[in-house]
């Protein structure tokens, strides 16, 4: 490789890495990543990258698709030129799974982008560099104009943002024509991989490159400046929003209900687009996928229903392993799906299989068909649910539904009080108190969320110390569908 960079186009794609360089403020122990996939732009950005930062302080990452019967010649290649540079590589190979309708190429870059941030944090990178350039972005802006996306995809790539991911992620290419890296590449006689499927034009990104924007660039020669434009203006408004959004959701946020809760009152109090405005930015806050214009749309109308009909409990939306809740007038995300079903009125009975187990020190308890388990913890005397070793060991333990007019004392002095009265007292949503009920034979033992029965007897050890433990109620995480 030439080290020849002195032309007036090789200057610019330099002056554009060494300015993103010196925007990180690095330390000398500062390691930036670079996403190597073999291509034109990566390989620039890569070279480019040890020009200004030096080999000591870049690693190239590799992710490996399995995609193409080339990928392990691929990631031959790109060990071969990290190597050649004198910088560290690493590469990690994915498994590309598409749930729901997602695009492959959805589903590619989901699995890519999780990878890098693992190989990051594994590798102690301070900033994970990406090679998008401005032909990038305008495909970009396009696609989303086609797919009727809002302010946020117009805004397309950020040159500089953290994405939610624990890694800074750069593009310092951004304002770079692909034409401008081709030249780099030439110049210093760079080597680099096609891949195949960048010329099937079956894929929408692919379609773009290849027969709308030539036809363009006849047309509208700064077609590609113009789109950039558009995405900075609609970043800019993106930003406003979501302070608006910020300051909505101080004045809705449930105090006392749970980190992260809102007031269902507050939020219905905004007008539709202030408050579709207020959930998207909640959502992305809380780290849920985005939603579509529709399927925010529906939630906000099952919001306004539920309040109409004073019926929280009915209000139950999956998405993406998460299901939004009402209790009283909070609203909040929780994981898991929205199958459990709600409180029980004296008398019903929705008894699933019981279970018994002779406990004889076993830490953890598992009941499969209740999607979750018990663990016995080591508990000291003073705890307020504290039972004795002797007391487990007593007679078998047994594991039922709520059949409805259970009581339990919380003091062995104070009376007993339904399981309802006490879930209700609590602030227990009703879906969650579809759990299982220890006994002690025939006595109620433990209630999860409530605690001990201290109406059961405790049993006195035989010599000795006695020892206690404490019993926690631990769910399985059961993931829902995707919606989007």
């Amino acid at each position: 490789m030439t080290s020849d960079t002195d032309t007036p186009a090789s200057r610019l794609v330099i002056d554009a890495v060494s300015a993103a360089f010196a925007d990180l403020l690095a330390s000398p122990h500062t390691l930036i990543a670079v996403a190597f996939s073999g291509g034109l732009d990566s390989t620039v950005l890569l070279d480019t990258a040890v020009r200004c930062a030096g080999q000591t302080r870049v690693i190239a990452l590799h992710i490996h698709h399995g995609l193409s019967p080339n990928a392990d010649a691929w990631a031959a290649h790109c060990q071969a030129f990290a190597q050649a540079l004198g910088v560290r590589f690493a590469s990690h190979q994915v498994d590309v799974v598409r749930e729901g309708g997602e695009s492959l190429e959805a589903a590619a870059r989901d699995a890519r982008y999780s990878a890098l941030d693992a190989l990051c944090d594994e590798h102690g990178a301070s900033a994970l560099w990406l090679a998008h350039h401005a032909d990038d972005q305008a495909e970009t802006v396009l696609l989303q104009l086609l797919r009727g996306a809002g302010v946020a995809g117009l805004a397309a790539m950020a040159p500089q943002r953290a994405d939610g991911a624990s890694t800074l992620r750069v593009r310092p290419l951004l304002h770079l024509l692909r034409a401008q890296l081709a030249h780099y590449a030439h110049e210093c006689d760079l080597h680099w991989i096609d891949d195949e499927s960048n010329a099937d034009t079956r894929y929408a990104r692919n379609a773009l490159r290849h027969d709308v924007l030539p036809a363009l660039a006849v047309h509208f020669p700064g077609f590609r400046d113009a789109l950039a434009r558009t995405a900075s203006h609609a970043a800019s408004a993106q930003r406003l929003l979501d302070e608006l959004a910020r300051i909505d959701i101080d004045m809705a946020s449930a105090q006392g209900d749970g980190e992260g809760a809102l007031s269902l009152s507050a939020v219905l109090a905004f007008d539709d687009e202030r408050a579709i405005n207020l959930l998207r930015y909640w959502m992305r806050s809380l780290g849920l996928q985005a939603v579509s214009a529709a399927h925010i749309g529906e939630v906000l109308r099952q919001l306004r229903d539920a309040a109409v009909s004073r019926d929280g409990h009915a209000l139950r939306i999956d998405h993406a392993g998460f299901c939004l809740r009402a209790y009283r007038d909070a609203i909040f995300w929780e994981k898991g799906d929205s199958a459990a079903p709600a409180d029980l009125d004296e008398g019903a009975n929705s008894a699933r299989m019981a279970s018994v187990l002779n406990w004889d020190g076993e830490g953890i308890w598992r009941l499969p068909h209740w999607r979750g388990k018990f663990v016995f913890k080591p508990a000291a005397p003073g705890d307020e649910d504290a039972i004795s070793e002797a007391t487990l060991r007593a007679v078998p333990l047994g594991a039922r539904s709520r059949a409805g007019g259970e009581r339990l004392r919380l003091s062995a002095d104070a009376p007993g009080r339904t399981l309802k009265n006490l879930f209700q007292e609590r602030g227990v949503p009703g879906w969650k108190r579809d759990v299982p009920l220890v006994f002690l034979g025939e006595t109620l033992l433990f209630v999860p969320l409530i605690g001990v029965n201290r109406a059961c007897t405790e049993v006195s050890g035989e010599g000795g110390e006695l020892r206690y433990r404490r019993i926690e109620w631990q769910p399985d995480l059961v993931i829902a569908w995707k919606t989007d």
